[in-house]
């Protein structure tokens, strides 16, 4: 076997394409310590199908790319070619029809090696093979490393016998010994199932068997009870027909009891109508004696109301006094609360000021949070562009692959051609020979092979561009799985933030009203300005302060014209009934201040922002801060994000559907691929075996 040049590009240090002429006689490589000569030794044992990482003094396979340097970036990727001459024809029957092969492995970061010879796509046993059959291969003694000579002279008989079958070019046959008996033992147990197959099979036909009496069985039975079901309706209609006869009679004796009750109801009626004609006389009559009752009475109840207004007149002014000497004593008392509400409403000042400033720093954290989000997307980002900018050079290879692809079909076309002239030639000047019949039957399996490799070369092609696209649309679908995960997850953990608020929030006022009122989004600072710290009032009975439930007011006070009543926007327990009665909604601070004046006792008025104007004067600005709006607002807030979860959750399972029906389509074309590769395989199987066939019917 003559090596003739040894390519290289990206393994290990040879990092720019490389080339190595082998001409014939002695090729030397001189240089000083660390300059790749050992390199060259490593690339060729791995050109011919070295797997063990330590023989290439690496960790693991992707060791021998170029992993760079401060000036050059690492590579992805390494490739060995070797090209040798055949023109003797010792090659293998596959591979033995080119003067020039060309064993190539290229080996990609994380993806594992790939091997080919004159461009078609080899196993590596298949190069291992070619070389052992060459008495040679990357662990042949022909490889003469240090210390070989001492090691070959020290070895144990079965080792010198393994260098004398390599010398006498049978090792190769150990190999496929290996694999035939392991292809025998294979089809052994093949045959073993097959036999428990057919056993089940045998089962399955006797129990098919048996339904399929019942089957028969069945229908008989089946027919039976319809014929029977049949009689037992027509005995039915017939009950029924019979039924349907006496009703009818039925029917017509009480269609004459019907007339009589009508005439005399008619007779009833003639004697209403004379005793209503007498009716206005008696009732004027009695018209007149009740307005001279009613005169008497009122001139009555006039005397006794006069009589009884004097006497309260007393009381009153008895009242009067004590109620002066009440008031005096309650200004006081309200003076000692005024000054204890001034003292409570100072502390809850401070304590929202807390509150706002822990706010405050929960946003600054949030913010840093979205920036080192925004960082990590961008990082994302450039991520992508790089994979993308592989994803280009990858296809620009796989055109140049293509073209190369091509121009090998275009020579195999001619070389076809050639050889059905030749053939043509061969039959003319041995159309007398015994043998022709041989040849031309080769020759027909021949063409048949190599026209049923062109169609599986087609078909893989359009099988791997169906591949692509399957994985390209199995990726789409993962990011588009990945986003409406992500979205999904941002509104749950903002519900669950809400939530655990929303529970810190009840288990401070465990029975505070305001779990049981919802609002419409965007008045929840109207309400909130309505009601107030009534808000944190419980309906319990037994608190000291609760709302009771009173019967709402059968005509409540009508609002000024321009308010809407605030209820319309409020779902809220019957006890609030009364309070929401006289709260009226409107536009803006103008409208309310030029409605204040039409307030009835008990009624106000408030904005969408907060605002209040009570009956009594009292105005509250739209910028106060209030804890229940709060609490409101973050209640709306979660309801509508567990809408939006829903509809998330929808999103995230379409997604997921869509992925595993990508996923089985890139499963399907990947399956297709692989079984026109394996009959691509067989049919270069075939080729083989006529191409052995014929040059024996030739020899002959």
């Amino acid at each position: 076997m003559q090596f003739t040049r040894l390519r290289l590009s990206g393994f290990k240090s040879f990092v720019d394409p490389t080339e190595l002429h082998i001409e014939p006689g002695l090729t030397g490589i001189v240089g000083p310590n660390g300059c790749g000569k050992s390199n060259l030794v490593e690339a060729l044992r791995w050109v011919m199908g070295e797997n063990s990482p330590k023989s290439m003094r690496g960790e693991g396979m992707d060791d021998v790319i170029f992993a760079g340097t401060e000036q050059r970036p690492a590579r992805n990727l390494a490739e060995v070619s070797l090209l040798i001459d055949n023109d003797a024809r010792h090659a293998p029957a596959a591979f033995n029809d080119d003067a020039l092969i060309e064993v190539t492995r290229r080996i990609e970061r994380a993806s594992g090696s790939a091997y080919r010879i004159n461009g078609r796509d080899v196993r590596a046993k298949d190069v291992q093979l070619l070389f052992a059959d060459a008495a040679t291969g990357a662990h042949s003694p022909a490889l003469v490393s240090q210390g070989r000579i001492a090691a070959l002279i020290a070895a144990k008989p079965e080792n010198r016998r393994a260098i004398l079958e390599e010398a006498a070019g049978i090792s190769g046959l150990h190999s496929r010994r290996k694999e035939a008996e392991q292809r025998l033992r294979a089809a052994e147990r093949n045959l073993e199932r097959l036999e428990d197959v057919l056993t089940q099979i045998e089962a399955q036909m006797a129990s098919l068997r048996r339904q399929a009496r019942q089957a028969r069985r069945y229908r008989a039975l089946s027919g039976h009870l319809r014929r029977t079901e049949a009689g037992i309706l027509y005995t039915r209609w017939r009950a029924a027909a019979e039924e349907t006869l006496h009703l009818e009679g039925a029917l017509r004796e009480a269609e004459q009891r019907v007339a009589a009750e009508t005439g005399r109801a008619a007779a009833l009626a003639r004697e209403q109508a004379t005793l209503a004609a007498e009716l206005p006389a008696r009732r004027q009559a009695e018209a007149e004696a009740a307005a001279k009752v009613q005169r008497l009475t009122l001139a009555r109840e006039t005397l006794e109301a006069e009589e009884r207004r004097r006497v309260e007149t007393l009381d009153k002014l008895a009242r009067q006094l004590k109620d002066i000497a009440a008031d005096a004593a309650r200004e006081a008392e309200n003076r000692d609360d005024a000054a204890a509400a001034l003292a409570r409403l100072a502390a809850e000042r401070e304590r929202l000021e807390a509150e706002a400033a822990r706010e405050r720093d929960a946003e600054t954290r949030a913010k840093e949070v979205l920036e080192a989000a925004a960082r990590a997307a961008n990082e994302a980002e450039a991520a992508f562009d790089a994979l993308n900018q592989r994803l280009i050079e990858a296809r620009g290879r796989r055109a140049s692959l293509s073209s190369d692809e091509a121009a090998i079909a275009r020579r195999a076309d001619r070389l076809r051609l050639d050889r059905a002239e030749a053939a043509r030639a061969l039959k003319e000047l041995t159309s007398s020979d015994e043998e022709a019949g041989a040849v031309e039957a080769a020759e027909t399996q021949i063409a048949t092979a190599e026209a049923r490799i062109a169609e599986l070369r087609e078909a893989i092609a359009a099988a791997e561009s169906e591949t692509a696209t399957a994985r390209d649309a199995r990726d789409a679908a993962r990011e588009t799985l990945a986003g409406e995960k992500a979205a999904a997850a941002a509104i749950e953990a903002e519900i669950r933030a809400l939530e655990q608020r929303l529970t810190r929030s009840d288990d401070a006022t465990a029975a505070a009203i305001t779990e049981k009122i919802r609002v419409e989004p965007g008045f929840e600072n109207a309400l909130a300005a309505a009601l107030g710290d009534d808000l944190d009032a419980p309906e319990d009975d037994t608190a000291a302060l609760h709302w009771a439930t009173l019967p709402p007011y059968e005509s409540p006070p009508p609002l000024p014209t321009g308010a809407e009543p605030l209820a319309e926007r409020v779902s809220a327990p019957p006890a609030l009934a009364r309070r929401l009665a006289l709260v009226g909604l409107v536009a803006d601070a103008a409208t309310a201040a030029r409605l204040q004046e039409a307030l009835l006792p008990g009624q106000r008025l408030v904005t969408a922002e907060g605002g209040l104007w009570r009956w009594d004067g009292f105005v509250a600005g739209a910028g106060a801060p209030r804890a229940a709006a709060l609490v409101l607002e973050q209640r709306n807030r979660l309801a509508a994000l567990k809408k939006e979860f829903e509809v998330a959750a929808n999103a995230v399972a379409d997604a997921e559907r869509r992925h595993e029906e990508m996923v089985r389509a890139a499963q399907a074309a990947e399956a297709r691929e692989l079984q026109l590769r394996e009959a691509r395989t067989a049919a270069e199987a075939e080729l083989a075996a006529g191409q052995r066939a014929r040059n024996e019917a030739r020899e002959a």
